[in-house]
């Protein structure tokens, strides 16, 4: 068997988290080119994460750098499975006990799209992109995300493609839409081993009964907004919607609430906010019915559309006539509500993977090589939690550049240079346990949005002092 050639370092602790991987890359240019393409993710956003920006190159004119060239090779014609990869990073979440799922963590899907130009990229098409507010030429990707009030971290993402790329349009066998791909990436994170209390997803999802009776078929709790409108069970003036069956709830004022009850929301910044929930009826939805349809808000007289939630979830309720023959346990409404304030950690996923790492400024038109790049973003922002967590003693002086290798690395000429190896920031000084992605003052983990709920579930400070010793 040949000796594998020694690889050169990724700086600080990088190096350690990517050699997790090494046996997964069955050359030395695809371990080198997994290296250089993290830490590029990691550094600054001067610029966006194209790939001579990866490789520290002049933009346009450095696109035939070598180094560039490496990595086009290494994202585009080299031969690694991504999906190996991705389970490999999913694997190593669920054995660190302070990122391994539990039973009060949330499963929260969503899709989001973004803006791309021509028409010869993979899964390109003109679709409703959810971060710009409109249609328009993009690429959309559905992913699964698992979180509770003090972490989350995507688990599986599968780009939607639309009707057009198929022979025979949606009637081809090969076509998915959203919600199945959704509902099939569900079923995957529950055979993975990941546990969760329910799934939890938007309007855009809970509206259609096709996909809450998907995730049920599955045994799949589910959580999922719905739209005010939504639920015509009438024609015309007589439609009756979850607006009309909230209004119909009895409510004076907080000392005399009807049948509103209230639900206290604690906050990542410590605040708390009281809000009031209250089982309502639509159709043979109810309290009791299999889909129950609770609504939240912080004023049931005026209901605000800013600040009103209403939920389709097939919990039960305590002490309801389906409590004894449910195998999931119930849920009353502090823990309704808390299940889906919990969903809105995927939009801030959003945020830190397409702000700061780059999600969507790929410049590659294969399939393979879009999900590459995304398999390989969510392994830049999986390294930022599993630095986050390690002990002290693991982690590497601040600024320690790489060691350079002590034999040869590369068959054939030495001419070329190779990249830029990039170095990871200098810190969060509010946090010295804080990962180092970034060099600047907001770091990906630092900005952690501020109201998103954090009760119940342990906080990473807790976890970390239950890790067990090395």
């Amino acid at each position: 068997m040949t000796r594998r050639l020694p690889c050169p370092p990724a700086p600080g602790p990088l190096e350690a988290y990517a050699a997790r991987f090494d046996d997964l890359f069955s050359t030395l240019a695809q371990r080198r080119g997994f290296r250089e393409y993290l830490a590029g993710l990691l550094l600054p956003r001067d610029r966006n994460k194209t790939l001579t920006a990866l490789a520290g190159s002049e933009p346009v004119a450095g696109a035939q750098h070598p180094a560039v060239q490496r990595l086009q090779f290494f994202l585009s014609e080299s031969t690694w499975d991504h999906d190996q990869v991705n389970a490999r990073r999913v694997a190593l979440l669920l054995a660190d006990p302070a990122t391994a799922p539990h039973s009060g963590g949330v499963l929260a899907i969503d899709d989001s799209g973004d803006r791309k130009d021509g028409k010869a990229t993979a899964h390109i098409g003109r679709q409703w992109l959810g971060r710009l507010g409109k249609t328009d030429n993009g690429i959309v990707t559905v992913t699964t995300c698992w979180a509770d009030e003090n972490l989350y971290y995507t688990l599986h993402a599968v780009p939607y493609t639309p009707a057009h790329h198929f022979p025979k349009g949606k009637s081809d066998p090969d076509f998915r839409t959203k919600l199945q791909i959704a509902a099939e990436l569900a079923r995957i994170a529950k055979t993975t081993g990941i546990t969760f209390r329910a799934v939890a997803a938007d309007c855009a999802y809970g509206d259609q009964d096709s996909f809450r009776r998907q995730l049920h078929a599955a045994g799949l709790p589910f959580v999922m907004a719905l739209k005010p409108s939504h639920g015509t069970w009438a024609y015309g003036k007589d439609a009756y919607t979850p607006v009309d069956a909230a209004r119909a709830l009895s409510w004076t004022d907080p000392e005399h609430p009807g049948d509103w009850a209230a639900v206290e929301r604690t906050f990542r910044d410590g605040h708390t906010e009281t809000w009031w929930a209250a089982d309502a009826h639509l159709g043979w939805w109810g309290p009791d019915g299999n889909v129950r349809l609770v609504v939240a808000t912080t004023d049931p007289a005026t209901l605000p559309a800013q600040a009103t939630w209403y939920l389709a979830t097939d919990l039960p309720r305590p002490g309801g006539p389906r409590e004894a023959d449910s195998p999931e346990p119930t849920a009353d409404l502090q823990e309704v509500v808390r299940i889906y304030g919990i969903r809105h950690w995927i939009e801030q996923s959003y945020k830190q993977v397409k702000d700061e790492l780059g999600w969507a400024d790929f410049q590659v038109r294969s399939d393979t090589a879009i999900r590459r790049h995304q398999t390989l973003v969510t392994c830049a922002f999986s390294f930022c939690w599993d630095t986050w967590f390690a002990p002290p003693s693991d982690r590497e002086p601040t600024g320690a550049p790489a060691v350079p290798p002590t034999e040869p690395t590369e068959r054939g000429t030495k001419q070329t240079p190779p990249a830029p190896p990039g170095h990871l920031a200098q810190g969060d000084p509010r946090r010295p346990g804080l990962a180092r992605p970034l060099d600047h003052s907001s770091t990906l983990l630092a900005s952690l949005d501020q109201r998103t709920p954090t009760t119940r579930t342990p906080s990473p400070d807790q976890r970390r002092r239950r890790r067990p010793p090395a």
